[in-house]
């Protein structure tokens, strides 16, 4: 027995990530139990939300053309499909960056009752800027964090530069504090170079974080909660052929993934259980993937992607098909157990 009926997945979003979300949100709608639920796909791009597609329980998925796409009724999340007004009992939330992975969304439907995938408004928000997510986890005591500092827009550039210099050295990484997929992100080896680097960053969002380059192994793990326990999927190493893992890296084939990662018992249960113990402390939701570095003194974390990418060749689907889960039946269990 199920506790929904019907489904709505949301995609696209209103940050530079809107179509990996698109990809990732119809990934999703295609791997629902359709035999279990009624699937509604709606598009949520800057404020205009539209029915995309639906599928109702046992019956095949059907399309709306651009231009006569219903509008979602905000008031009750609720829309009219040939007549019918159609109430949503639960969200899947597939949105990439604002408003999806930042907490706004999550509030709307915390204000509304209705259940939704991923972490709540609040851990979302703390989650999602990576300078508070290390500052949240700092005094933890559970991963290593890299030395780094806060710079926000309408401060002095060229002062915040040479103090980040004096104070982490180089190289530095420099990356928007609220983005993804590596957009505005930029590895700096040269003083001079940074400054440049940090207007950079500030076309994604108001605040930058420059972060002392660790230098290792770069390993990532997901963690989600299966109705009786926070459970760790198995972990990847990414080897990049580019300096970095940089949207080249993860979109167009410059990267390969290795799952599960060749690493010895020792390092792959100490991923897992830093990767569950931060979901645990973080207070997460669904399904939520952890970044590291690995270097010679130890594992550092990275950042944290509550919202992580879900296409086929996502990370996180092939940690699923990795560990033998069937996609349809995890998301099934992501769905009744969050």
């Amino acid at each position: 027995m199920t506790k929904y009926k019907n489904i709505a997945v949301i995609y696209g979003s209103d940050s530079s990530e809107w179509e990996v979300s698109c990809r990732s949100g119809e990934f999703v709608a295609s791997r629902i139990d359709g035999t279990k639920y009624s699937i509604y796909e709606i598009f949520a791009r800057f404020g205009k939300w539209q029915l995309v597609a639906y599928k109702k329980k046992d019956s095949m998925r059907v399309t709306f053309p651009e231009g006569s796409r219903p509008e979602i009724n905000k008031n009750d999340f609720s829309v009219e499909v040939l007549g019918e007004k159609i109430v949503f009992d639960y969200a899947y939330i597939v949105q990439h960056g604002t408003p999806g992975e930042n907490g706004l969304l999550q509030g709307y439907l915390e204000m509304l009752k209705v259940p939704f995938s991923s972490c709540s408004a609040y851990v979302s928000t703390v989650a999602f800027d990576k300078y508070s997510c290390k500052s949240y986890l700092r005094d933890a005591e559970i991963v290593k964090l890299a030395p780094d500092t806060l710079v926000r827009k309408g401060q002095n550039v060229d002062e915040r530069s040479a103090k980040a210099v004096a104070k982490l050295g180089l190289p530095v990484f420099v990356k928007p504090t609220d983005g993804g997929s590596s957009f505005g992100i930029t590895k700096v080896g040269k003083a001079e170079e940074l400054p440049t680097a940090i207007n950079y960053a500030f076309s994604e969002g108001p605040t930058v974080i420059i972060e002392k380059a660790i230098k290792g192994r770069e390993f990532t793990c997901a963690a989600y909660f299966d109705g009786e326990k926070v459970s760790a999927l198995p972990v990847i190493e990414i080897v990049t052929e580019n300096e970095y893992f940089d949207y080249d890296a993860k979109y167009n084939g410059h990267s390969k993934e290795v799952c599960p990662a060749q690493i010895d018992d020792s390092l792959r249960e100490e991923i897992q259980k830093t990767t569950r113990e931060i979901y645990s402390y973080l207070g997460c939701s669904g399904v939520v993937r952890m970044d590291y570095i690995y270097a010679e003194d130890g594992l550092y974390f990275l950042e944290v992607n509550t919202i992580p990418g879900m296409t086929s060749a996502s990370l996180v689907p092939k940690m699923v098909r990795t560990a033998g889960l069937d996609m349809t039946d995890f998301l099934s269990s992501i769905i009744e157990n969050s």
